[in-house]
């Protein structure tokens, strides 16, 4: 008995190790292959097994790969959470356990419909069904697309594929690779890996192609401010001032910028207490030919929360004034840090759940961009910039710049800052736009729209990023189809399968 359960659990042990191992593949390991042969791993673990069996090794696969890959989010529970220590990793399993249910799904069904070691199931039934489970994982509960292996490909080769198809094109071909692979181990037949030859081919066809044209005459000068304000005095009364009045004492350095940028929440306190300091702010950017974006929070007359984004200075707004159909308001919120699911219930519970600011009420899916001194900026507040389609929704024909402002503090000198940098780049390269990322305490940095880093600034030091930025005309694929042909090919690709599936199960049963 002892045996056989050892024997049983040899498989998802060596799920959850390869599964962990994926966290390498990311931000700032970046060992780029090992997204691919992943993924072939778990293929082959699953071979051959029922599919409840093939469930639970999927399940250990999603265990190990969230375990270290989101490890990040522990440090913010530890830090702020204000609850034992017990409490910290039962909140930390809880949420390793829920993300490991999809790559547990895609096992699973896998294995229930398309056992079989055929070219049709490997090649084009897995990458689909992995899509599936990767889009409901970026949708249930608000979604949490963190991880997706595309994101591990922004300076590999498979990138190019970025304009045309997004990051879920990039996770397609990775799955189509090691479902190509997988087949080659699996069948001893060789003629899957022609498929990976075609997409090295493709690459090296697409290399040269400029999907968008660069604004050489017309640079834009941007300041970002970064004031590394300790998360834990941030919001603290005494500490108000001394923060505003640093930042404004470092903008005061560089108004000859066309643009200076702050942080989310960069002003720790409501726009409504302090209308005098913006009106005063706005007249010393527009007199000095200039433009301040900064993040704020801001409280509608309906007591109302929301986590916006205010431009001063040189703006189609002569004098400044309180109105919030004026800002820009945080649409996709982050569960438990700016909204509670299920408030009522978990708030009286622990005060991790009433951490200040977590009763934020949503903006507008699309909104204008913002417009600071005639430059056009399409916003996504911190935790936004995860979510492709939002960001894609946001960018007009008229849009200079992709701005992301974040307040990475809560999870300190861990790798969560680093990949949230990762998916921002993808941004970029995505919709051939350059990206503007601000930051309370790093990573404040600004890429070119090919998402190529062009400038940034070291971690945890109060420092201001001076770059010079080419706006870009013209449409990326992806920007203009955004990720509906992908998910046709989805629809097409399983359709197929289970044709074949059935075409071929039909003659089995006339000859019963």
């Amino acid at each position: 008995m002892k045996l056989s359960i050892v024997h049983r659990l040899k498989r998802p042990v060596a799920a959850a190790f390869v599964g962990a191992l994926t966290t390498l593949a990311f931000a700032p390991f970046q060992i780029w292959p090992i997204a691919i042969l992943s993924p072939m791993m778990l293929l082959l673990l699953i071979h051959q097994q029922r599919p409840k069996h093939a469930l639970m090794i999927g399940y250990f696969w999603g265990l190990g790969q969230f375990a270290t890959g989101i490890s990040w989010v522990y440090v913010s529970i530890a830090n702020f959470g204000g609850m034992p220590i017990i409490a910290n990793l039962f909140l930390m399993g809880g949420l390793i356990a829920y993300l490991a249910i999809y790559p547990a799904l895609f096992a699973g069904v896998y294995q229930r419909y398309f056992a079989q070691v055929r070219a049709i199931n490997l090649l084009l039934a897995a990458p689909a069904l992995w899509l599936v489970c990767d889009w409901l994982r970026g949708w249930v509960m608000t979604g949490f697309p963190w991880l997706w292996l595309g994101y591990s490909q922004i300076d590999a080769p498979l990138s190019v594929f970025a304009p045309i198809g997004g990051v879920e094109l990039i996770t397609l071909l990775m799955v189509s690779i090691a479902g190509a692979l997988s087949y080659a181990v699996l069948s001893r037949r060789y003629m899957s890996l022609a498929l990976i030859a075609l997409i090295a081919a493709a690459i090296w066809a697409l290399k040269p192609i400029q999907w968008v044209t660069p604004m050489r005459d017309n640079t834009t000068s941007i300041a970002l401010i970064q004031g590394n304000i300790a998360q834990e005095l941030k919001w603290a009364p005494h500490q108000r001032w001394p923060t505003i009045m640093k930042y404004t004492d470092l903008s005061r350095e560089n108004w000859d910028a066309d643009i200076i940028i702050w942080p989310e929440a960069a002003i720790p306190a409501f726009e409504i207490e302090i209308p005098s300091f913006l009106s005063n702010l706005n007249s010393a950017a527009k007199m000095n030919n200039s433009a301040v974006v900064t993040g704020v929070v801001n409280q509608a007359s309906n007591g109302q929360f929301y986590n916006s984004i205010l431009a001063l200075g040189v703006t189609p707004q002569d004098e400044y004034r309180f109105d919030l159909s004026e800002r820009y308001n945080k649409h996709h919120l982050l569960p438990f840090g700016e909204f509670v699911p299920f408030g009522e219930l978990l708030r009286p519970i622990a005060p991790f759940f009433n951490l200040p600011m977590s009763s934020f009420s949503r903006g507008d899916f699309v909104q204008p961009n913002i417009i600071a001194n005639e430059r056009h900026l399409a916003p996504a507040l911190c935790y936004e910039i995860i979510f492709n389609e939002q960001v894609r929704a946001n960018v007009t024909d008229e849009t200079d710049f992709l701005l992301t402002l974040s307040n990475d503090a809560w999870f300190g000198a861990s790798i969560g800052p680093i990949q949230h940098m990762e998916i921002a780049r993808m941004r970029a390269l995505e919709l051939g736009k350059p990206l503007i990322r601000s930051t309370n305490n790093g990573i404040t940095a600004v890429t070119d729209h090919t998402g190529t880093v062009v400038a940034t600034i070291p971690q945890f030091e109060t420092a201001v990023l001076r770059a010079e930025l080419t706006p870009t005309r013209g449409q990326t694929p992806y920007q203009r189809w955004g990720t509906l042909p992908i998910y046709l090919w989805v629809i097409a690709a399983l359709a197929m399968a289970i044709f074949a599936k059935r075409q071929r199960q039909a003659p089995c049963e006339a000859t019963e």
